[in-house]
């Protein structure tokens, strides 16, 4: 099929190349002219592990343009754009209400059936209260009866997303019309995990119910971790036990700094802001969010057990990803740990593989190592911030660390050594 997505982000990039990769041509329309510059070349404009060498493998069945008229050239269109945050922590739909626009403006032109498909996050009842009246009025048109509209979310873990795409735990379409839900079920065929038929409004929510559980997952962990910490217990061996039992399962269970990304805080707070517009009072889930913006400064009260008065002193900062495979620092917990170093009068010494560049916008004042040994070999204490591999393999030797994504090497060789849940 000839594909349109909207938004050559994560979601979109991974999306329309893996399609590609399935036969299916491919054009991206995105505003960034270098995104459209490096697509059009073959390079990806971010990192994701396997990427590179799929764009590579998949050249000649994907182009990118700034022109939303490529959509009438195409016969499904993927909305892949953000919606972030608003200061409230509702979601912000600019993006999304950008995009029905342009696709109602060119479906004007087009009188084939022409499937719309919304990939990006956002709160239940969007596709159909905000998407799906924008593009009746641009484009004159019927949804379900001249046009089809979807909500198929995605369930990508970065730094695993090429993996992910090609190996779903399952598929999640929401439609309404029969003519759409085949279409659909035609994308999909090739996969054989459980594929779920469900409205529109329920595709919406089974995205943010999932991730509200993964992030309860963690901010659960850390709270019994921090207990764990003051017992004198192994948080990770607690939950060896907890994980065995088959009514709970072990993943996500890891005590440490909590989450970052473009999406669990994201969609969590969206889910908060969402349940009280409806007169619902989400404790748990402002819980969650709360554990998680405490957890990372634990790194800072344990650093402090040691070196009490921080002014003045070069604290060393390994990992500033949000996860290791990725260059992405939304929400990374190495946001306010360096903050909170800064504030103490500390200098910041930082080192990660791929991240540097975009967290040096952020912070431009901190000095970057060319080496995670460069860190060590000039800090007076050393962070461990994000798990990549290379830091498993690091001389702790001598050294002062506080660990946050427990890293057995340093536990076993540091000097002094402080694990945040265990």
């Amino acid at each position: 099929m000839e594909v349109s997505i909207i938004g050559s982000g994560y979601v979109g990039l991974i999306t329309g190349i893996s399609l590609a990769e399935l036969g299916h041509e491919v054009t991206f329309i995105d505003l960034d002219e270098e995104k459209i510059g490096d697509i059009n070349s073959g390079k990806p404009p971010i990192f994701e592990k396997g990427l590179e060498e799929l764009m590579k493998k998949t050249k000649g069945r994907y182009k990118a343009t700034t022109n939303y008229r490529a959509i009438t050239e195409t016969d499904t269109t993927f909305i892949c754009v953000g919606t972030p945050s608003k200061e409230d922590g509702s979601i912000d739909l600019t993006f999304i209400k950008s995009a029905a626009t342009e696709i109602g403006n060119a479906l004007k032109e087009k009188d084939k059936f022409h499937v719309i498909v919304v990939k990006s996050t956002v709160v239940p009842g969007t596709t159909e209260e905000v998407v799906k009246p924008i593009i009746e009025k641009e484009s004159g048109k019927e949804a379900f009866k001249d046009f089809g509209l979807a909500m198929n979310p995605e369930f990508l873990r970065e730094g695993n997303a090429v993996e992910d795409f090609f190996n779903p735990d399952r598929i999640v379409i929401g439609v309404k019309d029969e003519k759409t839900k085949e279409i659909m079920e035609k994308f999909y065929f090739p996969f054989k995990c459980p594929k779920l038929i469900t409205d529109i409004k329920t595709a919406e929510m089974i995205k943010y119910a999932s991730n509200a559980f993964l992030a309860t997952k963690i901010s659960f962990a850390n709270e019994i971790g921090n207990i764990c910490k003051k017992l004198g217990i192994d948080a990770y061996d607690v939950f060896k036990g907890v994980g065995l039992d088959h009514r709970i399962n072990p993943s996500f269970f890891r005590s440490g700094i909590g989450f970052g990304g473009s999406c669990f805080p994201k969609d969590v707070k969206a889910l908060i802001a969402k349940a009280e517009e409806l007169g619902e009072n989400p404790k748990l889930l402002k819980a969650v969010i709360d554990v998680n913006e405490r957890q990372p400064l634990k790194l800072i009260e344990l650093l402090k057990k040691h070196i009490t008065n921080l002014e003045g002193k070069t604290i060393g900062i390994l990992g500033l990803a949000f996860k290791p495979d990725t260059d992405d620092i939304r929400e990374s917990r190495a946001i306010p740990i360096v903050k909170s170093l800064l504030e103490e009068g500390a200098k910041v010494i930082a080192y990660d593989p791929k991240a540097m560049d975009n967290f040096r916008e952020l912070f431009p004042q901190l000095i970057y190592a060319e080496s995670a040994e460069k860190v060590l070999e000039k800090s007076d204490a050393v962070l461990i911030v994000t798990e990549w591999e290379e830091f498993k393999n690091l001389d702790y030797n001598g050294h002062v660390v506080v660990d946050g994504r427990r890293i057995e090497k340093a536990k076993r060789d540091a000097r002094i050594y402080e694990g945040v849940c265990w």
